[in-house]
């Protein structure tokens, strides 16, 4: 499986933006972008004219970063964005929020939608009571994802599952402490992505 293995950081430099990559450490004052938030490179510091494409293209880049998905990936669901019914930016950053690495960050069981992706990939999540190991995958209404019976007892799980019950859980997603689990109730709204996105720099740089 094809993935980014470069510096989180310097993803956050070029996008001149937090893109909280690396969790707690994103906020804990040890954040690289706080100390140098210019972009990498020699020419990091200097001042630039910005193009219309440019712009288009380093928002399509920073949601690309933020959801933590490769160009190939994140096309495809630009294109089933475009099929949906609706309007095409929307639908693009719903299917992100639905995806199942995302849903588990979101459920806050990982520091990181990266983590998450390792999590899933690992096998510790239930999809519907089923074993999950596929961090792309879209949840829909009624879906129950929850931590495996096994996983629980791992010190891990044991240390994020002390801080569930504190959890803010964004309004799709409903609570279940008991069995470590969280129903989602609908599907995302727009107003559910809480990053600073403009999505319509994004359509249309695929329109072009």
């Amino acid at each position: 499986m094809a993935r980014y293995t470069g510096p989180n950081c310097k993803q956050c430099r070029r996008e001149g933006c937090k893109l909280y990559l690396k969790g707690e450490r994103c906020t804990n004052g040890k954040c690289a972008f706080d100390r140098r938030a210019t972009a990498p490179g020699p020419h990091g510091t200097a001042r630039k004219k910005v193009s219309d494409y440019a712009k288009h293209f380093r928002e399509k880049q920073k949601a690309r970063r933020y959801y933590g998905i490769l160009e190939k990936q994140f096309k495809h669901y630009y294109e089933l964005a475009e099929k949906a019914q609706g309007v095409t930016g929307t639908n693009l950053l719903i299917f992100l929020e639905r995806r199942l690495d995302n849903t588990v960050y979101r459920m806050g069981l990982a520091a990181s939608r990266k983590e998450a992706r390792q999590l899933v990939l690992h096998g510790h999540f239930t999809l519907n009571g089923k074993k999950v190991t596929i961090p792309s995958l879209l949840v829909k209404a009624g879906d129950v994802i929850a931590v495996k019976e096994s996983s629980k007892e791992n010190d891990k799980f044991k240390a994020l599952l002390e801080g569930f019950e504190s959890v803010n859980l964004p309004k799709w997603l409903e609570k279940d402490v008991q069995n470590a689990a969280c129903k989602v109730v609908a599907l995302p709204a727009r107003d559910d992505v809480d990053f600073e996105i403009n999505e319509q720099l994004i359509v249309e740089l695929y329109s072009k």
